[in-house]
């Protein structure tokens, strides 16, 4: 539908979370920071007594930068093209649909579970409700077609368990949620106040003069909210693959209660990207020999990743970010009893 323009210019920035057009491109403080530090790891990783340092954060740059990229691109693409009341439409209202609507979108995404927070992010700041984004960052690093793929070349038919588990977890984390916001405990996204009309004025009319810096800017703003987040995540991972015994997990990480605690504890800290993510819970599988504990491993690196808790908290509310790994986390340790148990 076309816009009426019945909202006045004030009323139309209200809903608008991206910078003017003419705003000069910045970049924040914490992103400089966060850009200086790693640099700096980087450059004295490269004396020889750090060789092992160097390693392991060349190694996973090398495997965060092309899905990162990815993500970031995305998100400046949804930023600059696709209009608020379409994202509305979709998932910004609560009920069974909107969930239905997330839950496809991750399918169909590739980015890796540190690229998919940047395009979350984005949802949210166009429209999309709280339930709908919780569902969306649940469902996408494990039930995306390349990531299953790759899940079944590790675990074989296993693999599909992630996909499936992920999905129902996801989908049962935003009824609650959905629940929540209904009851007004959760936080308010202003731009759900928007017109649902609205038109693809920008794809109709388009210009790659316009787009390319279009685009660039939405993807800086992404990163000035979240690439920041996303380094520190980096550094600790990288430090902890230095410095923490990998025998002290494959020790510890066993099939009973304490073991899967223990994963689950290893997993907040130690997750960065689901790719990588999955060569590291395979290893457990192999040593354990217990499919719950990879998966407490993989999903629990997403519901309790203290960089996407810390972006929740900064870009949308505490509750909600204090709310993920409580309502989530018990239902990803019953799954990974239950697959101790049985398989």
């Amino acid at each position: 539908m076309i816009n009426t323009g019945t909202k006045t210019d004030a009323d139309q920035a209200s809903c608008c979370h991206a910078s003017p057009p003419g705003e000069p491109l910045r970049v924040s403080r914490n992103l400089k920071v966060s850009l200086a530090l790693l640099l700096f790891l980087v450059a004295v990783s490269f004396l020889p007594p750090l060789s092992a340092l160097n390693a392991s954060l060349l190694g996973y740059l090398k495997l965060l930068a092309a899905p990162l990229a990815a993500g970031f691109l995305l998100g400046g693409a949804i930023d600059y093209f696709v209009p608020e009341g379409f994202i509305y439409r979709y998932l910004g209202k609560t009920g069974g649909a909107s969930l239905l609507y997330a839950l496809a979108g991750g399918f169909l995404m590739s980015s890796c579970s540190h690229g998919i927070l940047a395009i979350a992010i984005q949802l949210y700041r166009k429209g999309a409700s709280i339930p709908a984004v919780i569902t969306f960052l649940l469902a996408s690093p494990w039930a995306n077609f390349p990531v299953t793929i790759l899940l079944i070349s590790l675990f074989g038919w296993k693999g599909i368990l992630f996909m499936v588990t992920a999905g129902f977890i996801a989908i049962v984390t935003g009824l609650i949620f959905g629940a929540l916001e209904r009851s007004g405990y959760l936080e308010k996204n202003d731009v759900a106040d928007c017109e649902e009309e609205y038109e693809w004025e920008k794809i109709r009319n388009f210009s790659l003069r316009r787009s390319v810096p279009g685009v660039l800017r939405g993807s800086l703003n992404l990163s000035n909210m979240v690439l920041w987040w996303l380094i520190a995540g980096l550094i600790a991972a990288v430090l902890i693959d230095v410095y923490v015994p990998g025998e002290f997990f494959m020790r510890y990480l066993g099939p009973d209660a304490g073991g899967l605690l223990l994963t689950l504890a290893g997993a907040s800290v130690i997750e960065v990207c689901s790719e990588g993510s999955s060569v590291v819970a395979f290893e457990i599988y192999d040593k354990v020999g217990a499919f719950g504990n990879p998966f407490v491993f993989l999903m629990a690196g997403v519901v309790t990743d203290y960089t996407e808790i810390g972006l929740l908290w900064t870009n949308i509310g505490r509750k909600t970010a204090l709310l993920l790994p409580v309502v989530a986390v018990p239902q990803v340790l019953f799954f990974g009893f239950l697959y101790n148990a049985f398989l």
